[in-house]
C-alpha cells in the first residue's frame, strides 16, 4: 500500500540509503525537507552539490580537500618525520581532535579484503610508498581499525615499508576490538597512539 505520494517516496528512499538512517528517521528527515523554505531548501542542495564538485583528494595525503594540497600537508609547523596512516578521511578527523598528534598523515580510502575483491593496488598504498622516495619520514604509524581486514592492511604495509628503512609502529589498543575510530573519544585517542609500537 502507497502512503507517500511518489516525490516524497522518492526522497524518503534517498535519505534512507544513508548509513545509519532506517525508514522512520528517513520519512522525518523528508518531512523535515518538504517544511524549509525555498531558499534554505536550496542552500541545502547548494551543499549537497558543492561536497560533490568541490572536493578532491590532496595530493600528497589522499585526504579530501577543497585545494590540490591540503591544510595540514600545507602547515610547516607539522612534524613531516612521521606519517599516521589511517583507512577514512574521517579517521584524520578524530585524530585531530586529540590535539596530540604533530605529524602528517595518509588517507589509504579502504582496508584490503581479499573476500570482497579488495586489493593493494585498490586502495591508496602506492602514493604512500611514493611519499618515502627520501629520507625525510622517519616513522609511519599504522592506525588502520583493529579489524581484520585493518590488520591485514597493516601487516601488508609494513613488510613493505620495514626494506626502505622507516620505523613502523602501529596504535596501541586503547581502542576496543572491532570498533571504529571515528566512535573513540579523544582520551582513548590519545592514549592509543602515544602507547603504539614497532612491528
Amino acid at each position: 500500500m502507497q502512503y507517500y505520494i511518489p516525490p516524497i517516496s522518492k526522497l524518503i528512499e534517498q535519505f534512507a540509503k544513508l548509513p545509519g538512517i532506517g525508514h522512520k528517521t528517513a520519512s522525518r528527515l523528508a518531512f523535515a525537507v518538504i517544511g524549509m523554505s525555498e531558499s534554505s531548501a536550496e542552500e541545502f542542495i547548494a551543499a549537497i552539490k558543492g561536497v560533490k564538485t568541490g572536493i578532491c583528494y590532496c595530493n600528497v595525503c589522499q585526504n579530501l580537500s577543497d585545494t590540490a594540497i591540503c591544510s595540514i600537508c600545507s602547515n610547516e609547523v607539522r612534524d613531516k618525520s612521521t606519517i599516521c596512516v589511517v583507512e577514512e578521511p574521517k579517521d584524520v578527523i578524530a585524530f585531530e581532535k586529540t590535539r596530540e598528534y604533530k605529524g602528517l598523515y595518509h588517507v589509504l580510502h579502504g582496508t584490503m579484503s581479499p573476500s570482497d575483491g579488495i586489493g593493494p593496488d585498490d586502495i591508496k598504498i602506492k602514493e604512500l610508498i611514493n611519499r618515502l622516495s627520501d629520507d625525510t619520514v622517519k616513522e609511519i604509524i599504522l592506525a588502520t581499525n583493529p579489524t581484520v581486514e585493518g590488520e591485514t592492511t597493516a601487516m601488508y604495509i609494513s613488510r613493505l615499508v620495514k626494506p626502505l628503512g622507516v620505523k613502523v609502529t602501529r596504535i596501541a589498543y586503547g581502542i576496543p576490538v572491532g570498533g571504529e575510530l571515528e566512535y573513540a573519544d579523544e582520551v582513548t585517542l590519545a592514549r592509543a597512539i602515544e602507547g603504539r609500537r614497532e612491528l
